[in-house]
């Protein structure tokens, strides 16, 4: 059976449902409500689905390094990185905010041999350069001379630089904080074992037998949460004007809302489920590369609901990018 390969596919277009939808909404109501707004749900859903793995809607056995590697991880990939993609969603659109996170394999890579001493293969460095390479024909464009700002140059920004940076920082963040919030569950199944369990092991009092090994990424996800939450709602009311009259008019906004709790539940929630049942049923390797899809899969649905233009030199770009990102599990 090709079980955990369907359900690798699954959670590539699941991350894709969820960026279709926060775009929508953050074009609505605004990064930092959005973010708001989903950290709220992202915390509700996951204290109900600890509720009934561990037995207690809050993360159970975490200790002082488990709490401090997990919020740095929370900043960085949460509170930067997300605020980062959803500005560039608003300026770049989904499509090509999906694609500059193919930057967040590179970054892991360069950020795990500086913090975990892990050796970078030749195919790791390879994998940067064709994940440039890619993302380069995806942004660049040949000059028609028009552009006064060309300085004389052959190639020119399809977009604007800011939304560039934005994507590119979405990307460099969550690099950064899945190698740093791989250290907080490290600590965090320490803490467990000093308590007396094995990974194979459940909690007392769970409702579902799911064993720790898959039940504590959900816990440290909730972590990140909270200072997700703190983080967004602290940039929301001290360095927005009106910012509680913004979360307001957004609360009140149908639309934004359910488009928000979709791209909850299709991100952090269906997405990341899926994608810890795929790592039980085939290799990580096969697992990352086939989740690594989105970008790919993310061009119909933004050309048929968008109506954004799609070019051939922009589809190449996009599979040489992806295929980068898939030489860092090989």
């Amino acid at each position: 059976m090709l079980l955990g390969e369907i359900l690798s596919i699954c959670t590539a277009a699941s991350f894709t449902t969820g960026a279709l939808f926060a775009e929508t909404a953050s074009k609505r109501i605004g990064s930092l409500p959005l973010n708001v707004t989903r950290m709220v749900m992202s915390i509700l859903l996951l204290g109900a689905t600890l509720w009934v793995i561990m037995g207690a809607p809050y993360p159970r056995f975490a200790d002082s390094g488990t709490w401090l590697w997990l919020i740095l991880s929370g900043f960085i990939g949460y509170v930067l990185g997300d605020y980062c993609l959803f500005k560039g969603y608003i300026i770049i659109g989904s499509r090509f905010g999906q694609l500059l996170q193919t930057l967040s394999a590179p970054t892991a890579a360069i950020t795990a041999w500086i913090l975990l001493g892990e050796a970078m293969k030749p195919l790791a460095i390879l994998g940067m350069v064709v994940v440039l390479v890619g993302i380069s024909m995806s942004v660049l464009a040949k000059d028609d001379g028009q552009n006064q700002k060309s300085n004389g140059l052959s190639v020119r920004l399809k977009f604007p630089m800011k939304g560039i940076l934005f994507g590119a920082g979405a990307g460099i963040g969550q690099g950064v904080g899945l190698v740093i919030s791989k250290i907080g569950l490290q600590h965090y199944e320490q803490a467990v074992a000093m308590n007396g369990f094995l990974p194979n092991d459940v909690a007392d009092g769970a409702i579902l037998p799911i064993p720790f090994s898959i039940s504590i990424p959900f816990a440290g996800t909730m972590i990140r949460a909270f200072i997700g939450l703190a983080g967004f709602s602290v940039a929301l009311l001290a360095f927005s004007k009106n910012g509680r009259q913004q979360l307001s008019q957004a609360w009140h906004d149908r639309t934004s809302m359910w488009c928000a709790l979709a791209s909850t539940v299709f991100g952090p929630f269906v997405g990341v489920s899926l994608s810890l049942m795929a790592t039980l049923y085939t290799s990580t390797g096969i697992a990352q590369t086939l989740m690594a899809l989105s970008p790919i899969l993310i061009i119909l649905p933004a050309y048929w609901i968008f109506h954004q233009k799609v070019t051939v030199k922009e589809v190449i770009g996009a599979c040489i990018s992806v295929a980068g990102a898939c030489l860092f599990f090989i």
